[in-house]
């Protein structure tokens, strides 16, 4: 993995260095990005995956790159795992310990706060790097954007009573809307996760919801297709944690703390399975790196699992 630490050492050469960096200093590019949609699904297993039939995502990956073995955050649970995933950052670092985090509800201060008060997201990384970059976070489990400054954010729409499709509409909308501009879309639903708790996971009916999506999934891929929008897309799929057949999760078992994550897009390696030890703090980190961000803030932890490009395939052991 790319190492992301830079930091400049300033004792008694600060003269000659003038000033101490305050950012992490990304390695040059080899790929850039159009736009990055980022298709996440609460609570998918590993089990989960591999048992539910899901065609549509099937073929998105063989266009990409697909670990099975991504370890997320402790507690395995909703929020902080989310929050980690799009702030390339574990819960030691912003502070959102559980599902319960607000603001205005702080028990570990974060080591790092915009301007506003909340932790640095992939969302205010790109608005300073990139001003005419148009993001949109969609949503239906009520709490996720509590940890996310919405003011970097150009659209916000939450789809209660865990439906999801029309906001999967408007993602399609708002991407044709500015196709001209950078793009970044983070389209979310809580729905499988709450087919784990209500019947357990590996239930009929927890399968079924993952097949249920993967249509939907399917229809807006080939919108996108018809639009002329996939081959210069770059689209990623994560989750915050697995489940045990106890109707659960927040627990230390690699049934809760390993899942799926995949990344497909051009410069991206085709039908590869990641070996690389990977973690869902590398997420915003790898979005940064696609869209060229020049710096990310040094409280950030995650790194590049680079080997997912071409142009870094791995080398023969000697």
């Amino acid at each position: 993995m790319i190492r992301k630490r830079n930091l400049i050492v300033c004792w008694s050469f600060i003269w000659l260095l003038g000033s101490c960096s305050t950012a992490k200093e990304a390695p040059e590019n080899r790929v850039h990005t159009k736009r990055v949609v980022a298709i996440g699904l609460d609570g998918i297993s590993v089990d989960g995956y591999k048992t539910a039939k899901h065609p549509n995502m099937d073929s998105l990956m063989a266009d990409g790159v697909l670990s099975l073995t991504t370890r997320n955050v402790m507690p395995s649970v909703t929020l902080p795992n989310w929050t980690s995933h799009l702030t390339g950052s574990g819960p030691e670092q912003h502070g959102v310990l559980s599902n319960g985090w607000t603001k205005e509800r702080v028990i570990l201060p974060s080591v790092d706060n915009d301007d506003d008060g909340y932790y640095p997201s992939i969302f205010k990384i790109l608005k300073e790097a990139i001003p005419k970059v148009k993001s949109a976070f969609y949503y239906n489990w009520a709490e996720l954007i509590n940890s996310f400054n919405p003011r970097y954010i150009d659209e916000v729409s939450f789809e209660g009573n865990d439906e999801y499709q029309n906001n999967y509409g408007k993602a399609f909308d708002f991407i044709v809307n500015n196709k001209s501009d950078p793009t970044m879309v983070f389209l979310y639903s809580v729905h499988t996760d709450h087919a784990g708790h209500n019947h357990g996971w590996m239930s009929p009916e927890y399968i079924a919801s993952i097949e249920e999506v993967d249509v939907h999934i399917g229809q807006f891929i080939r919108k996108l297709k018809d639009e002329g929008l996939y081959k210069d897309t770059h689209f990623m799929f994560f989750t915050d944690h697995g489940g045990v057949p106890e109707k659960g999760h927040g627990g230390i078992t690699p049934q809760e703390l390993e899942v799926p994550w995949a990344i497909t897009g051009p410069g991206i390696r085709k039908g590869e399975m990641l070996t690389e030890p990977n973690n869902s703090v590398n997420t915003a980190m790898t979005i940064a790196y696609l869209f060229e961000c020049g710096n990310v803030p040094l409280s950030w932890t995650g790194e590049v699992p680079i080997s997912i490009f071409e142009s870094q395939a791995p080398k023969a052991n000697p």
